[in-house]
C-alpha cells in the first residue's frame, strides 16, 4: 500500500499548529516510508520555514485573516480566500491525496473544503480546548476530530470525536540528558533550584516585564533562572542587564535545545499554548501558566483552567503577572510538596502515543 499513500496536511500560523502537523507526518512515514506528504501553509507565515526544515515540501496559499478592526481592509481578505480556494483545488488535483489532515490555521480552511467537496476523506486536530474557528467551520465535512481535552463535544459531533492528545515534538521526549548535566549545560549550579522562563519563540513581553521589575529578588532569591526572552525583546532587555552583576540569571534570546531546557528546570513559567501544555503533561514539569491574551477566543485561559481545575498547574493572569509572576514563581519552586504535588497531577493528564494514534486514523481512512 505504501506507493498508494499521499496525504496533505495543512495549517500553521504557530509552532502550536506545526509541530503537531510534522509529527502527525513523521509517525505517517514511520508506518510507511514511501508514503508521499505535501504541506499547504499560507504565504509569509513561519510553517513556510519550518515545514521545509523539517524535510517536506510545502505550498503556500495567499490567505489572511479577517481585520475585526477595520471591516473595509477585508475586501482584499476575501479576494485572497476566492485565490486559495482556487488554487488549493489546483494543488489537490495536481497530487491527489488520498486523506487530508487540518491542524488549524488560515491555510486548512480552503484546503480542507476543497478535499472534502471532491470526495476525499479529512481528519482534523483540535489542540485547544476551545476549538478554533476554522476547525468548527471544517467539523461538518470531517471524518474524524482528533482532540486533546474533555468536553469538545460542545464544539463537534461527538460521534467523530477521538480523544488523541497532541502531538509533540518527538526530541522532547528522547532527551537522555540528566538533571545535573543538563543544569550544567547551561553554565548553572546543580545544587540549586532552577526556574526556566519562555514565552514561545517570538517571547512574551509579559512574562520579560514580569523578570524585568524583580532583579533584586532573582538576586536574593537563592534560585537560578533559564531565560529566553524571544529574538524580538532580547537586545533590548540584553542593554538594560549590561551594568548589573546576576550570575544566577542565564538570558538567552532562544532555546534550541527545549529537551535539555525541562530537565533541567524544576518549575517552567510559560504561556498556555496547547502544545507546550502537552509537553509539560508527558514529562511531569510543574508549571506557572501565563496565558496570552492576544488570541482568538481566549483560548489560552480556557487551555490553562483546564489544569488548574485538576491542581495540574498554577495560573497567573497576564494583566497581573508583573507584580506577582516572579515572587509567586520562587515561592514555589522553594516547595518541594507542592512541585511534587503539581508533577503527579500533570502526568495524570498525558496522552502519549499522539502522533501515531493519528497517523493510523488517517491510514484507516484511506483504506475505507
Amino acid at each position: 500500500m505504501d506507493d498508494e499513500i499521499r496525504v496533505i496536511i495543512s495549517g500553521g500560523g504557530t509552532g502550536g499548529h506545526i509541530f503537531p502537523a510534522i509529527s502527525i507526518a513523521n509517525a505517517i512515514k514511520a508506518k510507511h516510508p514511501a508514503a508521499k506528504i505535501l504541506f499547504v501553509g499560507a504565504l509569509g507565515r513561519m510553517e513556510m520555514q519550518r515545514v521545509p526544515a523539517a524535510g517536506y515540501e510545502i505550498k503556500g496559499l495567499p490567505i489572511c485573516g479577517f481585520d475585526r478592526k477595520n471591516l473595509l481592509r477585508n475586501f482584499s481578505v476575501l479576494l485572497k480566500i476566492w485565490k486559495s480556494q482556487r488554487l488549493a483545488k489546483k494543488i489537490i488535483k495536481d497530487f491527489r491525496p488520498m486523506a487530508a489532515v487540518g491542524v488549524g490555521g488560515y491555510a486548512s480552511g480552503p484546503t480542507l473544503n476543497k478535499a472534502a467537496a471532491m470526495g476525499i476523506p479529512c481528519l482534523i486536530q483540535e489542540q485547544n480546548s476551545y476549538a478554533g474557528v476554522t476547525n468548527k467551520l471544517l467539523a461538518k465535512k470531517a471524518q474524524k476530530i482528533c482532540v486533546a481535552y474533555e468536553g469538545m463535544e460542545r464544539f463537534f459531533p461527538a460521534e467523530k470525536i477521538l480523544m488523541t492528545g497532541n502531538p509533540v515534538r518527538q526530541s522532547l521526549l528522547e532527551t537522555n540528558i540528566s538533571h545535573e548535566d543538563a543544569i550544567k549545560a547551561f553554565g548553572l549550579d546543580p545544587q540549586k533550584k532552577t526556574i526556566l522562563l519562555v514565552g514561545g519563540s517570538l517571547g512574551a513581553r509579559t512574562i520579560n516585564e514580569s523578570v524585568l521589575q524583580h532583579l533584586d529578588l532573582v538576586e536574593s532569591s537563592g534560585v537560578q533562572f533559564i531565560w529566553q526572552t524571544g529574538k524580538y525583546y532580547h537586545e533590548a532587555i540584553q542593554e538594560q542587564l549590561k551594568d548589573k552583576q546576576l550570575p544566577m540569571l542565564k538570558v538567552l534570546d532562544f532555546i534550541s535545545d527545549m529537551g535539555a531546557a525541562y530537565k533541567a528546570a524544576d518549575l517552567v513559567i510559560s504561556r498556555a499554548g496547547a502544545s507546550s501544555i502537552s509537553e509539560f503533561c508527558l514529562i511531569g514539569k510543574p508549571v506557572i501558566l501565563v496565558p496570552s491574551p492576544n488570541v482568538a477566543e481566549d483560548h489560552q485561559t480556557k487551555n490553562a483552567l483546564a489544569l488548574v481545575n485538576k491542581d495540574a498547574a498554577i495560573y497567573v493572569k497576564d494583566a497581573d503577572a508583573p507584580a506577582e509572576l516572579l515572587p509567586m514563581a520562587v515561592k514555589t519552586v522553594q516547595d518541594t510538596k507542592r512541585l511534587n504535588t503539581l508533577s503527579e497531577n500533570i502526568l495524570k493528564l498525558a496522552l502519549p502515543n499522539s502522533a501515531s494514534i493519528i497517523a493510523e486514523e488517517v491510514i484507516k481512512m484511506m483504506k475505507k
